[in-house]
């Protein structure tokens, strides 16, 4: 029987079956899966467990052997069994096989499998799986759903946060749920329940290190120059890799090409912006920045930004940290000065 994520804590109420097995590729999920059903299951008076981790080495008669021991206290117990591989081989398949076709009485399997293609799951030994077990597949969160998903965390520990938010959270942690349940748990640590606002989500996600590719960002676009070069001075010594700053800065030079050239054919600055995920406060400086840098010196930032990215590799002569820093002053320093020189005329 297959159910899904969302249907484990409903069907634990209601029975307890003696196997689940657990598949896919979102890590916390699964870990949140297997704790619901091994708390369960001590609830329900199974107070022995057993730990099998399957590798090359493992012996898989010892399963079978676990399986067939009573407990010497009459205890039930819970089998817990992790094939971080996905693939039992030849002996573990037949094993698993026999296993399903006579599970131990007085015993909750549970079997965490990783993302099984197409052709695993047409193998004998996960069909056999899939007929013994209540079969749970889990799988990443879809990038459309992430902040209702965040909102609902925040909900569970009595915090809410408008949509824009909820988007911005969601966007700096796209892919990794791992990542926002530790940021969800951080802001419930620095906040009390209620409402909670966009600059104090900034600051818990942005603030993880003292120096952030964000903030370089920011003064870049900000005509910020003692700012810029501060920061690129610090995540140098932080040792940020090159390429990450680069692939940061290139993006916010995007987005204002976006943006200006939206601006420039007519469209509106708010469907423009949130078209271009720009959120919160940033939205005041992003759109600042796209109304003050022109349309020619964004696309020349650009071919800047390649030429660098040649540098970092290896493919093109000269110093990156000296190139990061000249491709930050042509948006504070040369743009700055060009603004006001038309602004006096």
């Amino acid at each position: 029987m297959r159910i899904k994520f969302e249907q484990l804590p409903r069907h634990l109420q209601k029975q307890t079956a003696p196997l689940y097995t657990l598949f896919g590729n979102e890590p916390l999920l699964i870990l949140e899966a297997a704790d619901l059903i091994r708390t369960h299951a001590h609830q329900q008076g199974y107070t022995e467990r057993e730990l099998f981790t399957v590798d090359h080495h493992f012996d898989w008669s010892d399963l079978l052997n676990a399986g067939n021991h009573l407990s010497l206290f009459g205890d039930r117990k819970i089998m817990d069994i992790r094939i971080p591989s996905g693939k039992p081989g030849k002996e573990g398949g037949k094993t698993i096989e026999a296993y399903c076709g006579a599970l131990p009485p007085d015993t909750l399997t549970l079997i965490t499998l990783p993302r099984i293609d197409k052709q695993g799951q047409a193998t004998k030994w996960f069909k056999a799986l899939e007929s013994a077990s209540v079969l749970i597949p889990v799988y990443a969160v879809e990038r459309d759903q992430l902040p209702g998903w965040i909102g609902q965390r925040l909900g569970q520990q009595q915090q809410k946060a408008d949509a824009d938010t909820l988007q911005f959270l969601a966007d700096k942690v796209e892919g990794n749920l791992l990542a926002a349940h530790q940021e969800i748990k951080k802001l419930t640590l620095l906040y009390p329940g209620g409402h909670l606002t966009f600059d104090q989500v900034k600051d818990v996600v942005l603030n993880v290190a003292r120096y952030d590719v964000y903030q370089l960002s920011e003064a870049m676009i900000s005509a910020d120059t003692p700012r810029y070069a501060r920061i690129l001075t610090g995540l140098r010594g932080e040792g940020t890799a090159p390429l990450l700053i680069l692939a940061t800065l290139a993006e916010q030079i995007r987005q204002l090409i976006f943006i200006r050239k939206g601006l420039d054919q007519g469209q509106s600055a708010a469907q423009l912006l949130q078209a271009a995920r720009v959120w919160g406060d940033r939205q005041r400086i992003v759109m600042a920045a796209a109304k003050r840098i022109s349309f020619q010196s964004l696309t020349q930032g650009l071919s800047c930004a390649a030429k660098i990215d040649r540098v970092i590799k290896g493919v093109a002569q000269g110093d990156a940290w000296d190139e990061l820093l000249q491709l930050g002053l042509r948006f504070t320093i040369h743009e700055y000065w060009h603004s006001r020189q038309m602004t006096d005329s």
